[in-house]
């Protein structure tokens, strides 16, 4: 069976999609690695039966420091694809050299990359809005689409509702990515 390892930083409700959806039905979540150790989505993991590591970011002198730690975590694993759920930290070549990768983006790339993505999108005004899954590379979200999905909103759309859209589709999209990548 594939293997995969999850990145996160917070909740985890990406993570527990993808746990829920994949593990031992479609590949095997060899592991969960966060750098964030007041990370919600640490307990939401281990409760669903998968191996939770903690490598905190804040204890390494440099980018480049850190991602060879997770480079080095990521590695003992050996798996088939690492996957980016929520994953909150600006990658360098020290990672996207090494690792195979597909990150979770919620907008439509290459439109509004970086932080605050949602609402970014949401302020745009623009009426398509969506979903994006990429291949993670040396620039930030830069890396080729490998699918998105595309939702349009309504004129009285708030914020609240345009985020629980945006939600509903990260959740279906990333775990359909997956099942195809892992074919």
């Amino acid at each position: 069976m594939k293997r995969i390892v999850i990145l996160f930083s917070g909740e985890g409700s990406n993570l527990v999609r993808l746990i829920e959806e994949l593990h031992l039905k479609h590949c095997v979540v060899e592991s969960a690695i966060t750098n964030n150790p007041q990370a919600p989505g640490i307990a939401k993991a281990q409760a669903l039966g998968v191996r939770v590591e903690v490598i905190d970011h804040t204890l390494f002198e440099s980018r480049e420091a850190f991602d060879a730690a997770l480079v080095r975590a990521v590695h003992a694993h050996a798996p088939d694809l690492t996957v980016l759920a929520g994953f909150m930290r600006i990658l360098t070549p020290v990672f996207t050299l090494h690792v195979k990768a597909i990150n979770l983006h919620p907008s439509l790339l290459p439109k509004f990359k970086g932080a605050r993505a949602i609402e970014r999108s949401f302020e745009s005004g623009e009426r398509v809005c969506g979903v994006s899954v990429h291949w993670v590379s040396h620039e930030l979200d830069g890396g080729e689409v490998i699918a998105q999905e595309t939702f349009e909103r309504s004129a009285q759309e708030t914020l609240e509702g345009f985020t629980c859209s945006i939600r509903a589709i990260e959740h279906r999209l990333l775990a359909q990515t997956v099942k195809t990548l892992l074919q």
